[in-house]
């Protein structure tokens, strides 16, 4: 790959990654209006370390609270806490994504991952996210989430496998139909992104290795930390300006980019 096309291509999928705006849908651009060469299933895994690294860094500290609370109870049998409860919660959310994805991983890559797809998903999965911003009551916070609201967000997530859905969008969306306040709605949905992203990322490189392509590693090492810095410092002004944003400049964005994708589809 050419190094403008590492940049770019890196740049895109950690500024898209978290925001609700679909990874699926810039990703595509490049190649569809530039004629660019696919990035290849090396520079796939490389971009996932990448984001992944960088919601790991950003919630370090709950991260870190949750894994201890929930290890210490499940092998010491140490009372539960609101960091173990949120722990249970996030893995009961990621299992319907992870049990889709197995499912469904060979079918979505063959038939769904067009043009039109990704455009008819961007549009209609946009306008959800402004209705549910719009209707949603924003006032439950984590400490109210239960285990049907963490699986109904779960179940929204595994939407997220059909392209141009948005991981973050659709589960963003969920949790403010639910009734949580933007806030906590983006909290959760990015700490549902570590597991999720992880299984993903490891399941690429699983194929990587089966497939025993070669390594450039340099370009890899360039893609992962931009993709890695572009996603903390996206997930960090977020969480800083959600309230004040609100999720209209999004689904407008959304709108606009499903737009120009349906005239690239046709």
């Amino acid at each position: 790959m050419e190094t403008l096309h590492i940049v770019l291509l890196a740049l895109i999928q950690g500024i898209t990654e978290f925001l609700p705006i679909s990874s699926s849908g810039h990703l595509l651009l490049p190649k569809a209006l530039l004629g660019w060469p696919d990035q290849g299933l090396a520079f796939d895994v490389a971009v996932h370390v990448g984001t992944l690294t960088a919601v790991v860094l950003y919630f370090r500290s709950s991260l870190w609270q949750m894994a201890r609370d929930w290890s210490l109870q499940l092998v010491a049998r140490a009372p539960a806490t609101e960091d173990s409860r949120l722990a249970w919660l996030l893995i009961l959310a990621t299992l319907p994504a992870a049990v889709c994805g197995l499912l469904f991983d060979a079918v979505i890559e063959a038939h769904l991952r067009t043009t039109l797809v990704i455009a008819l998903t961007t549009l209609i999965f946009g306008v959800a996210l402004g209705w549910a911003d719009w209707r949603g009551g924003r006032v439950r916070t984590l400490a109210d989430i239960t285990w049907k609201a963490a699986l109904l967000i779960g179940l929204a997530q595994a939407l997220a496998l059909i392209p141009g859905t948005s991981r973050s969008g659709i589960t963003i969306t969920a949790a403010l139909l639910l009734g949580f306040t933007r806030t906590d709605s983006a909290r959760f949905s990015f700490l549902m992104s570590v597991p999720v992203i992880a299984l993903s990322g490891g399941y690429k490189a699983l194929q990587l290795v089966v497939q025993q392509e070669p390594a450039p590693w340099l370009e890899l090492l360039l893609g992962a930390a931009l993709a890695g810095g572009s996603a903390f410092v996206c997930v960090h002004y977020f969480m800083q300006y959600i309230n004040r944003l609100g999720m209209l400049p999004f689904v407008v964005y959304r709108l606009l980019l499903g737009s120009v994708l349906l005239l690239v589809a046709f």
